[in-house]
C-alpha cells in the first residue's frame, strides 16, 4: 500500500514504462524482420509468442539481478573503495548502458540505418522462434539494467515491464511506425541511458546520485521534447497547406542547387551539399526544371503570344501589301480574316498564301485555307499541348468567354514558357540587361519568367488574372500610369519608360535594397 501511496513510485513507474517501450523498440523491430521470414499467417503468431518470451526473459532476469544487488558484503577493496557483489553489478550495468548508448547514438547521429534483404524462401517456424529467443536474452539485457537504476523496488520493475509488454503486444505496428517517424524520440531516450548509465557508474563506485534528480530531469527533457513535436505538427501542417506541386518544385529546385535552396531554412539538405550542387547544375538548367514543373498551374494567358502582339492576313488588303506583309514576318501560319481579326476566314501557311496570290487567285476564296483551331483562354497548359500536338504544327488561338479572339499559341510558346525568350528576327528580347542590377523589360514580359531570370522570390500579385510586368504595375497604380512613373515592389524599383496605344510598352528594373539589407516595399494603395 505504501508504493501505491508513493508520488516518486508512479513518477518511476511511468518514466520507467515509457524507457521500458522505446528500449523495446529495436527488440519488436528485430522480431518482425525474423517474423517476415516466415509465410505471411504465421507472421504475427511468431511476433506474439516472441514478445511474449521477451516478457518472460525480462521478469526472470529481473528477479536475477534484484537479488544480485542486495549482496553488500565488500569481496575486495581498491584504495580507498571497495567492492561488493552489488556494486560489481551496478558498475558493469552502468558501464553496458553507456556503451550501448553511445554506440546506438553515433550510429543514429552518422546517419546509418539497419538494412535486411528479404528472403524469397519461407524459413521454418521453430528455427524463427529459436532466434527470437536468443535475441530477447541480448536485447533484455539493457532494459532491466535500466530498470534496476531507475527503481529500487522489484514490484514496481516487474509491474512495468508488464505493462510495457502488453502495450508493444497491443500496439506494435503502430509504435514502430511512431519511433521510425520521430527519430528525435530514440535519440531523447538513448540520452535518459546515458545519465542512467552514469547514475548507475556512480553508484557502483560509491557515489549515490538521487533517483529524484534523474526523474525532473527526464521529466523536463520529455516536456521540451512534447513541445518540440507540437512544433514540428504546426510546420508539416502549413507546409501541408501548400500545393503539392509547389513542394515538390521546391524539393527539386532545393536539390539542383537552386534559389529556394538557399532562401529556405527548413531545407533537409546541408548547405555544403546545396552549394556543391549550386555549381554542378547550370542556371539554365534550373530555370528549364523550375519551367517544366510549374508549367501545369500556369494560365494559357500568361504564355501565349497577346491579341495586340498577333500577326494576320486582311484579305480586304491588296495582294501586294499581303506579300510584303509575309515577306517581313518570319512565321510560317497566319490567321486569316477579314476587316478585323473577329472575322476569321481560317488559318494558312505563309508559302500556301504566297502561291495562291501568285496564281492570281481571289483572295475571297483561298484554297490554302485551313479550319482554325481555337481553345477557351481558361484551358490548362498541359491541354493546350495536347491540342497543339494534335493540330500537327498548325498554329491554335486562344477565344475568351464571348469567342473574342485573345491570342494565339505556338509550341515556341511552350518551349519558352520553359527555357525562357526565344525572340524572332523581328522582336527585341524581352529582358534586356543594361547594368548589374539593372535590366530594360518589356511591359508584356511573363512575370514567373521575370522572377527565373531576376532570380527573385514570387512577386506578390492580387489576382491570378495579373501574369505580364504590365499588369502588376497596372494593379499597382489603380490606372495607365505616366512615364516616369515609379513602384517599389519585393526589392525591385520599376519605372515605366515608354506607354505606347493605351498599354505599357518597356519598363525598368531595378534592384533596391535599402543598407540594412532589406528589400525596399510600398505601395500607393
Amino acid at each position: 500500500m505504501e508504493l501505491l501511496l508513493d508520488p516518486n513510485i508512479w513518477v518511476g513507474f511511468l518514466t520507467l514504462v515509457v524507457l521500458e517501450i522505446v528500449l523495446g523498440i529495436d527488440n519488436l523491430i528485430f522480431i518482425a524482420i525474423l517474423a517476415d521470414k516466415l509465410p505471411p499467417h504465421q507472421r504475427d503468431r511468431a511476433r506474439v509468442i516472441g514478445l511474449s518470451l521477451a516478457l518472460l526473459m525480462r521478469l526472470g532476469l529481473l528477479t536475477i539481478v534484484s537479488w544480485l544487488v542486495t549482496l553488500t558484503t565488500p569481496l575486495f577493496t581498491i584504495g580507498t573503495l571497495s567492492f561488493s557483489g552489488r556494486d560489481l553489478i551496478l558498475l558493469l550495468g552502468g558501464l553496458f548502458l553507456l556503451f550501448k548508448a553511445t554506440s546506438e547514438l553515433h550510429e543514429r547521429l552518422e546517419g546509418r540505418t539497419h538494412q535486411h534483404a528479404q528472403s524469397k524462401v519461407y524459413a521454418g517456424f521453430g528455427v524463427v522462434v529459436a532466434q527470437i529467443v536468443v535475441l530477447d536474452a541480448v536485447f533484455s539485457l539493457d532494459a532491466v539494467i535500466t530498470a534496476v537504476g531507475m527503481v529500487d523496488e522489484l514490484p514496481v520493475m516487474m509491474a512495468a515491464v508488464i505493462v510495457s509488454i502488453g502495450i508493444m503486444l497491443w500496439a506494435s505496428k503502430p509504435l514502430t511506425r511512431f519511433v521510425s517517424a520521430h527519430p528525435t524520440v530514440v535519440v531523447l531516450c538513448l540520452s535518459f541511458l546515458l545519465m542512467i548509465g552514469l547514475s548507475l557508474t556512480a553508484e557502483g563506485l560509491g557515489f549515490k546520485i538521487p533517483k529524484g534528480y534523474l526523474y525532473a530531469a527526464i521529466g523536463f527533457s520529455i516536456l521540451i521534447e512534447f513541445f518540440n513535436q507540437l512544433a514540428r505538427r504546426s510546420v508539416l501542417r502549413n507546409r501541408a497547406a501548400i500545393p503539392f506541386r509547389d513542394r515538390t518544385a521546391e524539393a527539386v529546385l532545393r536539390i539542383l542547387g537552386g534559389r529556394k535552396a538557399a532562401s529556405e531554412t527548413s531545407s533537409d539538405l546541408p548547405a555544403e551539399e546545396t552549394d556543391e550542387a549550386a555549381k554542378v547544375f547550370a542556371a539554365e538548367e534550373r530555370t528549364m526544371v523550375s519551367g517544366v514543373l510549374t508549367l501545369g498551374e500556369r494560365s494559357l494567358r500568361s504564355i501565349m503570344t497577346p491579341r495586340s502582339d498577333m500577326s494576320w492576313v486582311d484579305v480586304n488588303d491588296e495582294p501586294a501589301k499581303i506579300i510584303e506583309m509575309l515577306r517581313a514576318t518570319p512565321h510560317s501560319f497566319f490567321p486569316v480574316c477579314r476587316g478585323d481579326l473577329d472575322t476569321l476566314l481560317g488559318v494558312a501557311r505563309a508559302k500556301d498564301l504566297m502561291a495562291d496570290i501568285m496564281e492570281g487567285r481571289s483572295l475571297a476564296k483561298l484554297s490554302c485555307l485551313r479550319e482554325p483551331i481555337i481553345i477557351n483562354e481558361i484551358t490548362g497548359v498541359l491541354s493546350a499541348m495536347e491540342t497543339l500536338r494534335r493540330s500537327r504544327g498548325q498554329l491554335v488561338l486562344v477565344a475568351d468567354e464571348y469567342g473574342t479572339i485573345q491570342g494565339l499559341i505556338t509550341p515556341i510558346d511552350i518551349l519558352e514558357a520553359i527555357a525562357g525568350d526565344f525572340p524572332d528576327e523581328d522582336e527585341q528580347p524581352d529582358i534586356q540587361v543594361l547594368d548589374e542590377g539593372k535590366w530594360r523589360v518589356a511591359g508584356a514580359t511573363d512575370l514567373r519568367y521575370l522572377e527565373l531570370t531576376l532570380d527573385v522570390d514570387p512577386l506578390p500579385v492580387d489576382h491570378v488574372e495579373i501574369t505580364s510586368v504590365a499588369g502588376l504595375l497596372l494593379d499597382y497604380f489603380g490606372s495607365l500610369p505616366e512615364p516616369g512613373a515609379r513602384a517599389f515592389v519585393h526589392g525591385l524599383e520599376f519605372e515605366v519608360v515608354e506607354v505606347t496605344e493605351r498599354r505599357i510598352a518597356w519598363v525598368q528594373v531595378s534592384r533596391v535594397i535599402e543598407d540594412n539589407g532589406t528589400p525596399i516595399e510600398s505601395n500607393p494603395g
